[in-house]
């Protein structure tokens, strides 16, 4: 895994990344999904169902509370900014949950819409955790789940590699992240947790992930924590309605390489170092 980064190393690593400080997210994708969730479009709720309502000025002002975007209506164009500072804090936050279930060795799930971004970092998580002792669940491996994508209705198998979950396109093998399904749907976690209920085997004591898998597991009242990108309101939401327990604000589209530090970061404040 390499060296471990203090905090300092850390704030800076995010802003050259480019993870948090002015990130690639646009401010006119930002504010089309805001209007989108608060609108209640499921392509934007991510499986999450908020007790109340969410005008687009709260989800502003909850935005730029968690992130640190600009909570100015009025400022609708640009390249968004997080600040690594409320990255850096989120990530202790995530941290805490992390040694906690290590502690507990509770069961965990741990899925990504982001295959080709994020598996490495959340596999060195399932690593750690299965070394504390830690049953790293694998439900409904192979299950069918017909995911909705911008070319419409694909059939994908739900996969784990590592003891991560992904979506893969049916029939698509080879490299982990080759055929790997970008999704921000909640099936897929919908699919693994009704089938570990199913078989009367272990549930997660706590489900690590993105997207659908973060917002679903809180949705259904399993103990959830995950990364949320500025464009993606619905976790940060979810946290704010006591549905999630951590978000930590970054891009979730920048080279897989760049969260090998986070990973480390994280493994470190947890005690799950080796």
């Amino acid at each position: 895994m390499g060296s471990v980064l203090g905090t300092g190393a850390l704030r800076a690593h995010l802003i050259e990344a480019r993870l948090a400080g002015t990130i690639a997210t646009t401010r006119e994708k930002s504010l089309a999904r805001y209007r989108l969730f608060a609108a209640r479009d499921p392509r934007a709720l991510l499986g999450l169902d908020p007790e109340r309502d969410w005008p687009l000025s709260e989800v502003l002002r909850l935005m730029g509370r968690k992130c640190g975007v600009s909570a100015d209506p009025a400022h609708t164009s640009g390249p968004d900014v997080i600040d690594p500072d409320r990255t850096v804090a989120a990530l202790d936050g995530f941290a805490e949950r992390v040694a906690t279930a290590a502690g507990r060795r509770a069961p965990v799930l741990i899925g990504t819409g982001h295959p080709h971004r994020l598996l490495e970092f959340y596999a060195a998580l399932a690593d750690a955790l299965s070394s504390a002792g830690c049953t790293v669940l694998t439900p409904a491996y192979g299950a069918r789940v017909d995911i909705a994508t911008r070319f419409g209705v694909r059939p994908c198998t739900l996969e784990y590699v590592r003891g991560v979950a992904l979506m893969r396109e049916t029939g698509v093998r080879g490299a982990p992240g080759a055929g790997g399904v970008h999704t921000h749907s909640p099936l897929p976690v919908r699919t693994a947790l009704a089938a570990a209920a199913d078989a009367a085997g272990p549930l997660p004591g706590l489900v690590i992930g993105d997207h659908g898998w973060v917002c679903g597991a809180g949705q259904l009242g399993f103990e959830a924590i995950g990364l949320a990108d500025t464009d993606d309101p619905a976790p940060f939401v979810g946290q704010a309605e006591g549905r999630v327990s951590v978000v930590v604000p970054l891009d979730d589209a920048v080279r897989a390489a760049d969260y090998r530090p986070l990973a480390r970061y994280v493994l470190n404040r947890s005690g799950l170092s080796r």
